[in-house]
């Protein structure tokens, strides 16, 4: 038996959403669903407007476009994250200032964002890491101080929340992912949200060929093929449907392997402070750095899957032409592991993984 690391949950209304679009011919970007899922994701988070997008790449090269971000500016984002953060800061021509982590919650330090700026910066990109809220208090009063914008990147986050609120929510535009391994999937896709009209209408005129409002075919800017299809659409609010119930169960999940491995030399990723974690990955850190590759291995013959966390950024070959440390990142990053968290995993198969665990620290 193997065990994977992630696979989604596809047994709600998926297929008879995809029929439609196939039974009407709305299988590309036209079609009722695209309307559809970015209102009912709009409510859901809790802002007025939202855009759906082909991936969640292009939501964060969209949330920075809209905002002008370009050649000139520096964007402050953590340099413990999955690389398409700071990527989609390249994109736009701007330069990334890496910002460490907190070792309790795996977030960025707002300390160290306020060290980062400079009069070049321009925007602060939290990145709400493994379903944990950043401090986004903390955050946004840096922000309004400095008078810099807020690009959320939630693709790990849909649902969780800080002081009650959902995240994608407080900043000037989010982005957020639906690749097959997060909380909710269109196979790819992503969305793009805000409060902020004009905002709003930037992203949707650059996402769709910069095509002009009220003259067919007539272009006036620059744009790009950012659509999402009708099918992928229909998939993602299928899944929005079933939202609150993947998220019950992965917390579940997360509070099952945090008794099982209470006793292990291991420490779990929880909620800090006034938060909602939603758990997109159950992420553990070994206390000794030489066991995560040795214990990942062990459980790899078991049949478990599981994953590194995120190489901090900044040691990344195209990223490392300066050198920094950023001790609290590049502990995580070489310490920790994301394990078998995905809604339909079973109780008997978390106390087979744990009991595995248990194993690897009892002989070693």
């Amino acid at each position: 038996m193997k065990i994977q690391v992630y696979k989604p949950t596809l047994g709600g209304n998926e297929k008879a959403y995809v029929n439609e679009c196939i039974d009407t011919c709305w299988i590309s970007s036209k079609g009722k669903y695209n309307t559809l899922f970015a209102e009912e994701f709009a409510n859901y988070i809790g802002v007025k407007y939202a855009t759906t997008v082909s991936n969640g790449t292009l939501a964060l090269h969209l949330a920075l476009m809209a905002l002008g971000i370009g050649e000139g500016d520096e964007v402050i984002v953590p340099t413990f994250t999955y690389i398409a953060s700071a990527n989609a800061v390249k994109y736009t021509g701007a330069e990334v200032i890496f910002a460490d982590a907190l070792e309790e919650s795996w977030q960025i330090d707002p300390e160290d964002i306020r060290r980062k700026i400079t009069d070049k910066t321009k925007a602060i990109m939290p990145v709400h890491l493994y379903g944990h809220p950043c401090d986004m208090d903390a955050i946004m009063d840096i922000a309004r101080q400095y008078r810099l914008f807020v690009i959320e990147d939630c693709a790990e986050a849909i649902g969780s929340e800080y002081n009650g609120k959902r995240v994608g929510s407080f900043g000037d535009i989010a982005a957020f992912s639906f690749f097959g391994n997060k909380t909710i999937t269109c196979g790819e896709g992503g969305m793009v949200l805000t409060n902020d009209k004009t905002l709003f209408e930037r992203a949707v005129h650059l996402k769709g060929q910069g095509l002009a409002e009220h003259r067919e075919y007539w272009h006036d800017i620059i744009g790009y093929n950012y659509r999402m299809t009708n099918i992928a659409a229909a998939i993602g609010l299928a899944q929005l449907e079933q939202v609150d119930d993947f998220i019950k169960r992965k917390i579940e999940i997360a509070d099952l392997y945090k008794q099982l491995l209470k006793d292990c030399p291991i420490k779990m990723l929880s909620s800090v402070g006034k938060v909602k974690c939603t758990y997109w990955m159950v992420s553990i850190s070994c206390e000794d750095l030489e066991d995560r590759d040795k214990l990942r291995e062990f459980l790899e013959k078991k049949g478990i899957e599981t994953r590194p966390a995120f190489y901090p950024i900044h040691m990344m070959p195209m990223y490392d032409k300066k050198y920094q440390r950023m001790p609290v990142a590049e502990k995580l990053g070489w310490s920790g592991i994301n394990l078998p968290s995905y809604p339909g995993l079973k109780d008997e198969e978390i106390e087979l993984i744990c009991n595995d665990i248990k194993e690897y620290f009892s002989v070693v």
